[in-house]
């Protein structure tokens, strides 16, 4: 059961990253690095490094999206002037 959870989150890992890059709708594309920076810690956790998936879990999926969540709302109305 192990190795295929394992394989099953390092394909997700690596499906988010790519549609996070590709994403041509700036909303979307900061949902999807979200989504990437919970499965990153996720990984972290599978690898017992608790201290790092916290980490991760709180910048990488918390802070971090929050951030950009605001600059894409606050940039929005530019756009169209």
């Amino acid at each position: 059961m192990e190795p295929a959870l394992n394989t099953i989150l390092i394909v997700l890992l690596v499906t988010t990253a790519i549609l996070a890059t590709l994403s041509r709708d700036l909303l979307a594309g900061v949902i999807i690095f979200s989504v990437y920076g919970l499965i990153m810690s996720l990984m972290w956790l599978r690898l017992q490094a608790p201290d790092l998936a916290l980490a991760e879990a709180a910048m990488g999926a918390g802070v971090t999206t929050v951030f950009f969540l605001v600059t894409v709302f606050k940039t929005r109305g530019r756009d169209q002037s």
